[in-house]
């Protein structure tokens, strides 16, 4: 219902019969809303075209002569449009999204360590606070050392961060190849859960060492 007139809202963003601006609904996700289907691999044409073409219609500009509440509303609108758009513009954002919109807000991403990496992190975050205690006047070799090792240790989180990224496309194409599917079975659906647990586990696993990394590359430079 327009929340002027009170008519029926037929039309995509106007009212029909007073032709004010509606807004969009706080339940909308961001994929219906660029006109997008729900997958990982998205065309970013589309969704700049999208982006623009709405943003044209919303712009706070273009009702600066209107009442206080259609100018609410357009603010209201275009925020929502800008969020989506750089939600769905960046892939790890957007599988982050999905995860959250799929499994709903208890499966939210946590940063944990990758299980295989455990020792290895707790070796390097020892080796950073004597890094850090360290005084370079009297204990130059050491720090030398030390900076050494955790120079290789940078090459070693950078690898594994590769090497996420890589397994996170692969989900990626893995997820769209469910969505396509017509008939969605018993079987379709667990799959896709499963799919969705190993997506949060790998951005989890990727916060964590994006985060350590840049912890290490902040104390030696």
């Amino acid at each position: 219902m327009c929340w002027h007139c009170q008519s029926e809202v037929t039309g995509e963003y106007l009212c029909g019969r007073c032709i004010k601006v509606q807004p969009l609904s706080k339940d909308l996700d961001y994929f219906t809303c660029m006109k997008l289907p729900r997958r990982l691999n998205i065309d970013l044409t589309q969704l700049e075209t999208t982006f623009y073409e709405l943003s044209r219609a919303f712009h706070p500009d273009f009702f600066s002569q209107k009442d206080e509440t259609e100018k609410s509303i357009s603010l209201g609108n275009s925020a929502l449009l800008n969020t989506a758009y750089r939600t769905l513009k960046d892939p790890i954002r957007r599988a982050e999204y999905l995860v959250r919109l799929e499994a709903g807000a208890a499966k939210d991403i946590r940063a944990n360590p990758p299980a295989d990496l455990f020792e290895e992190i707790l070796e390097l975050q020892e080796d950073l606070e004597e890094f850090d205690a360290l005084s370079p006047e009297s204990d130059q070799e050491r720090m030398e050392a030390l900076r050494t090792k955790l120079e290789e240790d940078r090459r070693t989180l950078e690898q594994r961060l590769a090497q996420l990224d890589a397994a996170l496309f692969r989900k990626f194409d893995e997820w769209d190849a469910l969505q396509e599917t017509e008939v969605v079975t018993d079987d379709i659906q667990t799959k896709k859960q499963r799919i969705l647990q190993e997506l949060r586990e790998i951005l989890s696993n990727r916060t964590y060492v994006r985060n350590i990394l840049a912890d290490v590359v902040q104390r030696l430079s």
